[in-house]
């Protein structure tokens, strides 16, 4: 796809985001907006998925560390043909298949139930680890949150990659620098990230969150760098593309009503509009 076309999937994305949480009336708009760009990146040019066959052997896979952000994985996941658009609706419903976290055993196209922050890219580590055990070229992604970032696991997990040198494996850092307490800097620092990753063994890319040219640019250095694992330190602004959401700590884990909703859909439908 043209860099035009991934810009058009990511705000159709963001538009099912705000869809699917008014009438679940709970779930976490602000990081799902904010990782909407890398998502378009992920599912519409740079990973080798068939909708049709969600378990296919050699697909690359994808694990959503942050589970909480569940909203942006099943409309990318809906837009890409895994289910039909309307399950977005039953979000969170007894009785329907798309939990408030992923869950592998109930929606097709989730390759691992996350959830418990800190996991994540230990789960992306093994996957990675098989791959190269079973000697075969799929490429393993993995999307972390910056407040996961206080999560000792994580530092294990990123040891452990760089160990088995998993250049199989990136990861994308969804920098947007708040979490449900507030700023990831009041709550625990954990800068310098890029030198923390450095010293770990990664190789670091950092890069603009909302750039899809960019993006996809840091994907291709990823798929070049041999030896190691990759992450993207990525700047995002959180609840991106909503105005009154963005980069407001409030927006983490509350729905919009009605009328916020309402509000939110006619700006991203006027960017849309403004996409062409």
């Amino acid at each position: 796809m043209s860099v035009l076309e991934l810009k058009r999937k990511a705000n159709q994305i963001r538009q099912d985001i705000i869809t699917m949480l008014l009438p679940a009336k709970s779930g976490h708009p602000g990081g799902s907006l904010s990782s909407a760009d890398v998502l378009s990146v992920l599912y519409f040019h740079e990973m080798n998925v068939r909708p049709e066959e969600p378990h296919w052997a050699d697909r690359d896979r994808f694990v959503l560390a942050k589970g909480h952000a569940a909203p942006v994985l099943y409309a990318a996941l809906a837009e890409r043909g895994f289910f039909p658009k309307e399950e977005l609706l039953g979000l969170r419903q007894t009785g329907r298949m798309l939990q408030g976290h992923p869950d592998m055993k109930k929606t097709p196209g989730v390759d691992m139930s996350t959830g418990s922050l800190g996991q994540g890219l230990s789960a992306a580590n093994g996957m990675a680890m098989a791959g190269k055990l079973d000697q075969k070229d799929y490429r393993v992604h993995v999307v972390l949150g910056d407040g996961e970032m206080a999560e000792g696991q994580v530092w294990e997990a990123a040891m452990a990659a760089a160990h088995y040198k998993l250049d199989n494996l990136v990861a994308f850092l969804d920098f947007n620098g708040l979490q449900i307490d507030g700023t990831t800097d009041q709550v625990m620092s954990s800068d310098p990230l890029p030198d923390k990753w450095k010293a770990f063994g990664w190789h670091v890319i950092e890069v603009d969150g909302h750039d899809i040219e960019a993006l996809v640019a840091a994907f291709t250095e990823a798929k070049a760098t041999k030896g190691k694992p990759t992450i993207m330190i990525a700047k995002t602004i959180k609840g991106k593309g909503v105005s009154f959401m963005e980069d407001q700590a409030g927006w983490h884990g509350n729905a919009p009503n009605a009328e916020q909703a309402e509000q939110a859909l006619k700006e991203l439908r006027e960017e849309a509009a403004q996409l062409g």
